[in-house]
């Protein structure tokens, strides 16, 4: 009969190499999972807000188009005058929006994928 023998130096290395890899992997995992629930929970926040200001912007705009009716005299002059409105906005939008918008849209997106939740994540792990 043969006995089992303990495994040796390399034997113990590579077992110990492959349980790092293996929870590196897994922690990988979980801290995407993390930030694509942060990212997807943003998102949802961001919608529900923009749902309520666009409604708070619609029954303001009505206001604001009759509001001009009576001052011109004329509902067509007065919606006339707040489409015209956004109009204007919606050109300077788009002339800022490569210089302004889309760096902070960037910047967001990275600094959510990229913040560190404490300083204990900030330290590299010992072996």
């Amino acid at each position: 009969m043969k006995e089992e023998q303990e495994p040796g130096y390399f034997e113990k290395m590579e077992l110990l190499l492959q349980q790092y890899v293996n929870n590196r992997l897994q922690l990988f995992r979980l801290q995407a999972a993390e930030k694509a629930a942060r990212l997807g929970a943003l998102a949802l926040v961001l919608v529900l807000i923009a749902g309520m200001v666009l409604f708070v912007l619609l029954f303001i705009s009505i206001m604001a188009g009759y509001f001009f009716a009576e001052l011109t005299g004329s509902l067509f002059y007065g919606f006339g005058i707040v489409t015209g409105f956004y109009l204007l906005v919606l050109v300077i939008l788009l002339l800022v929006r490569r210089k302004y918008l889309e760096p902070f849209l960037v910047n967001t997106f990275i600094r959510i994928f990229l913040e560190k939740k404490n300083e204990q994540d900030e330290e590299e792990p010992t072996v």
